[in-house]
């Protein structure tokens, strides 16, 4: 009643002349159901009656009070009169609303949510405002969020609320036709949060509270809101925007599956057993005893797992296969003493198949697992990568594969994606040493013949500083980049050493008596041996991880590299909450570029997961629809020296919702993803009108067949050297029976 009598007063005596507008602020929060139910969806509207109705229904609406508050509380509800109504009803010029300022978590009576789920979602009460009030011009008059009572001026979470709550605004602006007409942060400066006492923050400006003057300082808040006004919101940015183009000839367009499924069952045509089918009894086969056929030799055909497999990856379309070998089921004992030759016949037929259908293989020869790491038993038993032993016998492991596979295969990976969170220096040492000394071993003793390549895969999340104003934050992205790829990249790619960032680091807290962790150090003839082992730099990559220098969440904060891990709340992110950032891999092969020069790279793995209930598989079609489109600016624009793209994976039986296949009741169906991508590897990348056209030279095919007999060299002169002695004798024969003729004629 006072708020309308304030507002006609205004109407009626200030109006005219001052031209003004009057309204109410109210407070409101946004809740969803905990399931779908009718009864659910109710409640949630009540709740919503109950803060926002309680005071906007009478004002926006009809002058009274929401129906489920009267059905409530009945008589502790007061009754306006017809009168009352009517004064109340209209008193508003707009909607003023305030989100986040006030009924921010924790703040709300627990009553008021009626066993619902409370939400920050601000898109969503702006489409409930317009929807219920009949589409208000609205306000948003105080709006933000709270980060931690210690962040100081690097208050990235802070930036990710207001870069949500703002790019919502515009949605509901733009997608929904909400009449938004005003948008206000929330708030000013740091202050007294009433019972939160100075726990949390909300200002733009850091208030000191400790410092006699009470000290202000802007954030990187301030930075961002004021270039958000600048552009009046978010434009988009030409760096962003797809380009057309397409890749070079021989590009290979690669598909990964970690691990192909293997299945040696035996085939019926290796069962020496005779049988005899009782036609007129039992109908079936009755095997004779004691009789047996002759053996034949095991050939390809007998694994028919093999041939539904190739035909898959031939509806591909790729030029690429990647998969790495099981060392612990080839030699389970880690040495040479037992072979599973079975199962080394099975690569040998597989990988040949490819061969045939013209489909490179890559393999990698050993790839981390949870169990033993995938190693030989023997070998994970007594200390794994810790112990040098290991180092030896990967050398004698890798050594077995080039002589049995290296007929087939001619693009080698001698590691996959090691895992440095789960590597001690140690480990990662001996590792380093093992990968050298293979592709040396290559390099010397199967090369010239095999003619093939040969190098390390590591795992590559690009990181990006959460306060792109600042320094604390960008020193802390490269010191993550340097500790989680360069690590092992520096002394295979650089200069034969750890990065001097890692050393440093280690140096400095270890310093502090908190820590002791030592990072080996390579000898003169070690970094001769590591450095410049790799004929080509490939690595993994799948999302873009944020970091800043404040500590705010202790469950995201890492003490041993004091770094805070934060989300952007805006970005898009898959069902495990991987985020989906495109640009992330431009810059990241932007930054190999710039670190390790104009090496040939390859993108072995880039893949998201699905849910396996979505039909369009939309997400993982937008996923490498736009990073292979990243991938083509840094080629094109940036000048990268990039050679080929893998997704993963291959299907979903063997990396469950990776796949491009899905693996239901033992059917293989293609998603839509396959499809799209397949269309970008008939084009080459994303052609234009303009794009000029590429006239790329047939390949040669492989032929697989060969191995036959560039295997059997010996026997192959033997048969030559007969034929020709057989060709020689012929013509002898020839000669000397036409002289005999005419000899006697």
């Amino acid at each position: 009643q006072a708020h309308a009598k304030v507002w006609h007063l205004y109407n009626d005596h200030f109006r005219p002349a001052q031209r003004g507008k009057v309204s109410i602020a109210l407070s409101s929060h946004w809740i969803k159901p905990q399931r779908m139910t009718e009864k659910n969806i109710k409640e949630c509207q009540k709740s919503l009656d109950f803060v926002l109705g309680w005071f906007a229904k009478p004002i926006f609406i009809d002058g009274d009070y929401p129906e489920s508050m009267r059905s409530n509380l009945s008589s502790l509800l007061p009754e306006f009169s017809e009168a009352e109504k009517k004064y109340i009803r209209g008193t508003a010029d707009f909607f003023a609303l305030s989100f986040g300022a006030t009924l921010s978590f924790q703040l709300l009576d627990s009553h008021m949510k009626f066993q619902q789920l409370e939400s920050i979602s601000l898109r969503q009460l702006l489409y409930w405002i317009n929807s219920e009030y009949n589409n208000p011009q609205i306000f948003i008059v105080e709006n933000s969020w709270f980060v931690s009572g210690t962040t100081k001026k690097d208050d990235a979470k802070y930036i990710y609320y207001l870069k949500k709550f703002i790019m919502e605004t515009l949605k509901a602006i733009q997608y929904d036709g909400v009449n938004v007409f005003g948008y206000t942060v929330w708030s000013l400066l740091d202050g007294f949060e009433w019972h939160r006492g100075y726990s949390i923050r909300r200002g733009l400006f850091y208030v000191d509270f400790q410092s006699h003057d009470k000290k202000l300082m802007p954030k990187s808040s301030v930075l961002f809101y004021q270039k958000l006004i600048e552009k009046n919101g978010f434009p988009p940015l030409p760096e962003n925007q797809p380009i057309e183009g397409v890749f070079p000839c021989g590009f290979a367009w690669g598909i990964v599956d970690n691990y192909i499924q293997v299945d040696t069952t035996p085939s019926q045509f290796l069962d020496s057993s005779v049988y005899v089918w009782d036609v007129h009894q039992t109908k079936q086969l009755i095997k004779v005893d004691g009789v047996y056929a002759s053996k034949r030799k095991r050939h390809c055909v007998d694994f028919a797992a093999i041939r539904l497999q190739i035909s898959l990856l031939q509806e591909m379309h790729v030029t690429h296969f990647h998969f790495s070998l099981r060392w612990s089921f080839i030699l389970p004992l880690g040495n040479l003493s037992l072979i599973n030759h079975t199962l080394v016949h099975y690569y040998q037929c597989f990988v040949s198949e490819l061969l045939r259908v013209n489909i490179t293989p890559v393999v990698a020869l050993w790839q981390p697992m949870i169990e033993n790491q995938e190693l030989p038993v023997s070998l994970a038993k007594y200390g794994a990568w810790e112990n040098t032993e290991t180092v030896q016998a990967f050398v004698e492991y890798a050594r077995f594969c080039f002589t049995s596979l290296g007929d087939y295969v001619k693009f080698w990976i001698t590691m996959n994606e090691p895992s440095v969170k789960n590597l001690t220096y140690t480990a990662g040492h001996n590792l380093l040493k093992a990968h050298a000394k293979v592709w040396h071993l290559y390099d010397k003793e199967f090369r010239r013949s095999q003619k093939g390549r040969i190098s390390i895969a590591l795992q590559a999340d690009w990181v990006e500083p959460a306060c792109p104003f600042s320094r604390n934050d960008q020193e802390v992205a490269d010191r993550i980049l340097e500790f989680d790829i360069g690590w092992l990249a520096e002394p295979i790619f650089g200069n034969g050493d750890y990065p001097e960032v890692m050393r440093a680091w280690l140096h400095r807290i270890n310093g502090v008596d908190l820590y002791n962790f030592h990072l080996p150090y390579f000898s003169e003839d070690e970094k001769e041996l590591i450095q410049g082992s790799f004929d080509f730099f490939a690595f993994s990559h799948y999302t873009t991880t944020l970091v800043g220098s404040e500590k705010e969440d202790a469950v995201k904060y890492d003490h041993y590299l004091e770094v805070q891990m934060i989300s952007d709340i805006t970005w898009l992110h898959s069902p495990s909450r991987a985020a989906v950032v495109p640009w992330g891999l431009r810059k990241l092969l932007k930054w190999v570029k710039s670190k390790y020069g104009d090496v040939p790279i390859y993108v072995m793995a880039n893949g998201i997961d699905d849910d396996q209930n979505m039909v369009h598989d939309k997400l993982r079609v937008y996923y490498i629809q736009n990073y292979i489109n990243e991938a083509l600016k840094a080629y094109t624009l940036d000048g990268v020296n990039l050679q080929g793209y893998f997704v993963y994976s291959f299907n979903d039986k063997t990396a469950p919702k990776y796949g491009l296949y899905s693996y239901i009741a033992n059917q293989y169906e293609p998603k839509p993803s396959l499809k799209h991508y397949r269309e970008i590897i008939g084009n080459n990348g994303f052609p234009g009108p303009e794009t000029p056209e590429l006239l790329c030279p047939e390949e040669v095919a492989l032929c697989p067949e060969c191995h036959f007999f560039r295997t059997r060299k010996s026997l192959l002169a033997f048969i030559s050297f007969i034929f020709v002695a057989f060709i020689v004798t012929i013509v002898f024969i020839t000669y000397y029976s036409k002289r005999v003729e005419r000899r006697y004629k």
